[in-house]
């Protein structure tokens, strides 16, 4: 009796104390399951400016109570990150340099090494000019990336183009081709096709600038009239309207499109010498030559409301350099005999193309950046730049020099290095220049 009364009270304490136990889980509240590792698709990523790129993350285990993944970036002038709170997150490319994105979740973090580049794009060269034949005449030609890319006209006749514009895939040249009686005539060619270009009557004329703006085609030029006078004229669609009255010769050299403005650089004849002239809109703009001396104007480009214009003006028996910037003229070499042929301005950057001559030697192929010379050619030979063009810092120079063989070659230069067109066989001459991205 005793030893079950004993047993009894063992029991008993034994199950007070069990009741009394302190339990820090409360009945009906879930078992928190922590996260363990988060991993990342990518451990870097290289970006070119505006490219996007999503970064994937994986928490472990897959049953964690908060998966929930915060994404940060050290560096957001660089490359930004979307999407927080999911397991994607969309990053996109600023500026070139380098961040580091951070993916959380709990108390596990990983990073991603971000590097921004500029894009660079590839681009194609298209140079315009001619070569003669076998026959001795000049073939209107279009040169691709440094190999012939289309002979415009068959060798029949003389033929040269002038200008080349790149307008989506297709190729726009100015120009012109001597007919049966040998008379210059001019020429549209689209892809290689002739346009028909309004002309009055059966004078000498010339296409030469073209310039391609939405639909719309511009072309620059001249034509003859009974008085033996150049009429300078510009062609929209191919439709007519003369700039001068045809009292005095001028010529219509260069046209430019900005916006609805449509700009031509030239010259006209005073009935004493010849005067460099900018018209817009078909209406004078700038007189930028003086009557005493002859002054030309080759070409013109507008940037940022700035008009620029290259061209020479003639001091006694030399030529000097100039650059006109809203009819304000300005020397280059001005102690030396020196053209300048074209213009481009990039990146508040303004480069001129031309040939300049050193003493004795022969005339040099030259360009210059903000009135800084450099020359193409060590004038041992007679060289001309004629056409300027720049993409992305790069330089594109088109011109010729002569070779050994005493024929011009056709050449381009491509920040100072020069790449033959042609083989020095025959003359050839590369006188328009147009690169455009891939």
């Amino acid at each position: 009796m005793t030893k079950k009364i004993q047993l009894i009270a063992v029991c008993v304490l034994l199950m007070f104390a069990s009741c009394s136990k302190d339990d820090s889980v409360t009945p009906g509240t879930p078992h928190t399951v922590d996260v363990s590792s988060i991993a990342l698709n990518k451990s870097t990523v290289t970006l070119n400016v505006g490219e996007k790129y999503s970064l994937t993350a994986t928490v472990a285990p897959e049953n964690a109570t908060d998966s929930t993944v915060t994404w940060t970036s050290n560096n957001e002038s660089i490359a930004t990150v979307g999407s927080t709170g999911l397991k994607t997150a969309l990053i996109t490319a600023i500026a070139s340099g380098s961040a580091t994105v951070t993916a959380k979740a709990g108390n596990k973090a990983i990073t991603c090494a971000i590097t921004v580049k500029e894009p660079v794009n590839v681009y194609d060269v298209y140079v315009a000019g001619y070569e003669k034949n076998t026959n001795g005449k000049s073939v209107a030609k279009i040169w691709k990336n440094g190999e012939e890319l289309l002979n415009i006209t068959n060798g029949t006749y003389d033929a040269e183009a002038k200008s080349i514009f790149v307008s989506g895939s297709t190729t726009y040249v100015a120009g012109f081709e001597t007919n049966e009686s040998g008379r210059r005539v001019a020429k549209l060619w689209k892809d290689g096709a002739p346009q028909t270009l309004q002309l009055d009557g059966t004078e000498a004329s010339e296409a030469l600038s073209v310039y391609v703006s939405g639909n719309d085609v511009h072309v620059s030029g001249y034509e003859g009239n009974s008085s033996y006078h150049n009429i300078a004229k510009v062609w929209k669609n191919g439709m007519a309207t003369p700039l001068t009255n045809g009292s005095n010769s001028a010529e219509a050299r260069s046209i430019f499109v900005s916006g609805s403005d449509v700009y031509v650089a030239g010259y006209e004849h005073n009935g004493n010498k010849y005067v460099a002239k900018v018209w817009k809109n078909n209406n004078l703009l700038y007189q930028l030559g003086i009557s005493s001396k002859d002054t030309d104007a080759f070409s013109v480009f507008i940037a940022d409301g700035d008009v620029y214009v290259a061209g020479h003006e003639q001091n006694g028996t030399a030529f000097v350099a100039k650059l006109w910037k809203n009819g304000v003229a300005e020397d280059f070499a001005a102690n030396k005999n020196a053209q300048i042929r074209s213009v481009y301005v990039s990146d508040n950057n303004v480069y001129v193309a031309g040939n300049e001559k050193e003493g004795m030697h022969a005339d040099a192929a030259k360009v210059w950046k903000n009135g800084t010379g450099t020359a193409l050619t060590d004038g041992s030979a007679f060289a001309h730049a004629n056409s300027v063009a720049v993409a992305e810092g790069k330089v594109y120079v088109a011109g010729d020099e002569t070779a050994s063989t005493n024929k011009t070659v056709a050449k381009i230069w491509i920040n100072d290095t020069a790449e033959s067109l042609t083989d020095g066989s025959k003359d050839a001459k590369a006188l328009s220049i147009f690169v455009k991205a891939k």
